[in-house]
């Protein structure tokens, strides 16, 4: 893939502009960036355009929120100018809405949209854990005419390690909704279901196609609610330390071991919708919950 240096004399950026901005590129144009350890593929075309930001969604502070409080658990992390998180009943569940765009990143445009839910953190003693219960709606997630850049991240397990390598506060493993296509009741060619991935690190701070690896979960269907569980924490087994992220979706347990437990410091959580490396992502959550034990 070509690196092309943005900083070029400003004729040459004008010239290009009329062509991203159609959205018909003939090469990608991306660079590369990181952040909360994940490795990300961005397209310049955000750092020249800021049109895409909805009137009034242009929010100043990222944890702009409901004024009485949002009925999900959390803090959140409002990084887009696409849509602001709202609320919606749904079959008399009440659901958090978490809208996102492409290149819609207006407090950093080098890094992928995102609206979240921070929950607190577990330190690393054995016994100690942080657990996150909800239930998710995925209406559409981001697609490209690259499948590695497909999908929508719906949930992550972070934590901070010690030593080198890696961010300072990386992702552990990210919950990855990708696109199934096929024709609705109407015949229209759409996105019908998501197949639903875990992309883990294969070393602490590890970070793409080398230092994680992607592993197919389930595939649920769209708008269907499900029940996302995801618990982290650290214990003991034959005098081993280990620190896990296990989950469980739609009632089947996905159980997995995270890589280095001695250098892991603690465990945390997010969820609601992050990357969306083309077209929108709507993630609906309800009736979540969350425990944190510090022993």
């Amino acid at each position: 893939m070509k690196r092309v240096n943005v900083q070029t004399n400003l004729a040459i950026l004008l010239m290009a502009f009329g062509t991203l901005f159609s959205c018909q590129v003939d090469e990608e144009i991306t660079e590369v960036d990181a952040i909360d350890g994940d490795l990300e593929v961005v397209n310049v075309a955000a750092k020249l355009n800021a049109s895409l930001c909805r009137k009034g969604k242009r929010n100043t502070n990222r944890e702009h929120d409901l004024p009485g409080g949002a009925v999900n658990d959390g803090k959140v992390d409002d990084r887009t100018c696409y849509d602001n998180y709202y609320e919606s009943n749904v079959n008399n569940n009440v659901y958090g809405n978490y809208n996102i765009q492409a290149n819609t990143n207006h407090f950093d445009s080098k890094l992928q949209p995102r609206i979240e839910r921070s929950l607190k953190r577990s330190n690393a003693k054995s016994g100690s854990y942080v657990e996150f219960k909800g239930t998710v709606r995925i209406l559409e997630v981001g697609n490209t005419s690259k499948e590695n850049d497909n999908g929508t991240y719906i949930a992550q397990a972070k934590g901070k390690h010690t030593g080198g390598g890696g961010p300072r506060d990386p992702a552990i493993c990210l919950f990855l909704a990708k696109p199934v296509y096929g024709r609705d009741a109407q015949g229209r060619w759409t996105q019908i279901a998501f197949d639903i991935y875990r992309e883990q690190i294969n070393v602490r701070g590890g970070s793409g196609k080398t230092g994680r690896s992607i592993v197919k979960l389930t595939r649920i269907g769209k708008g269907r609610p499900t029940r996302f569980e995801l618990k982290v924490g650290f214990r003991t087994v034959n005098g081993e330390k280990v620190h896990y992220a296990n989950a469980k979706i739609a009632g089947k347990n996905y159980f997995w071991n995270i890589p280095e437990p001695n250098r892991g410091r603690e465990s945390g959580i997010r969820y609601g919708a992050y990357r969306v490396k083309g077209g929108t992502a709507r993630i609906q959550w309800a009736n979540t919950s969350f425990t944190r034990v510090n022993k």
